[in-house]
C-alpha cells in the first residue's frame, strides 16, 4: 500500500465486473474478551492466506474501524465463484474459523456480533475517481490509470448495463 499521492485525477484500472465483499464484527461486551478476541484474530490469518495466493481471486482489501466497537474489511474479488470457493474450501483458514465462531456465538449470548454483505457488480456498473490520492479502494486493488482514458465525467465511465 503506497501512501504517496498521485497528482491529478485517476480512476480504477478494473475493466470487468468485480465483487465487493464487506465483512465485520461488532464488540457488544468489551469485558467478554474470550467471545470477541478469537473472532478479531481470525480475519488477519485469512487475509494473509488470501494475499499470498494470487489464484484465490481476492484482488485487495481495506481494514476499517467504525468506532470502538466495529471492525470491518472491504474486500475486492475477481468473481463471486472465487469468493464462494474460498468460503467453502476445506483446506483454507475460513472453514475452521467459521466453525469456531458458530460455537462461540451459541455460548456467548450476544457478546459479539458478525455481519457480511456481498455485492456482485457487473462490468460497466462501477466507476471510481481519485484526486490527488494514493491508490485506494478498488484503485488500490486493481491499479489506477488517468481518468481521461475512461472519460472525464462519471457518466462517461459508467456504461448502461
Amino acid at each position: 500500500m503506497s501512501s504517496k499521492p498521485i497528482e491529478g485525477r485517476m480512476t480504477a484500472e478494473a475493466e470487468g465486473g468485480v465483487v465487493v465483499f464487506h465483512i465485520g464484527m461488532r464488540i457488544n461486551a468489551f469485558r467478554a474478551v474470550r467471545s470477541w478476541w478469537p473472532v478479531f484474530m481470525a480475519m488477519p490469518r485469512m487475509l494473509k492466506e488470501l494475499s499470498r495466493d494470487r489464484e484465490s481471486g481476492m484482488l485487495g482489501y481495506r481494514l476499517l474501524f467504525g468506532g470502538a466497537r466495529l471492525v470491518y474489511v472491504v474486500q475486492y474479488w475477481e468473481s463471486q465463484e472465487k469468493l464462494l470457493a474460498y468460503s467453502t474450501a476445506q483446506d483454507k483458514a475460513h472453514r475452521p474459523a467459521w466453525a469456531a465462531f458458530n460455537r462461540r456465538i451459541r455460548e456467548g449470548r450476544g457478546k459479539v456480533g458478525f455481519w457480511h454483505e456481498t455485492f456482485v457488480v457487473p462490468a460497466g456498473a462501477h466507476e471510481a475517481v481519485y484526486v490527488n490520492m494514493p491508490p485506494f479502494g478498488l484503485g488500490e486493488a486493481t491499479g489506477v490509470i488517468p481518468v481521461g482514458r475512461r472519460g472525464e465525467r462519471a457518466a462517461d465511465r459508467l456504461s448502461s448495463v
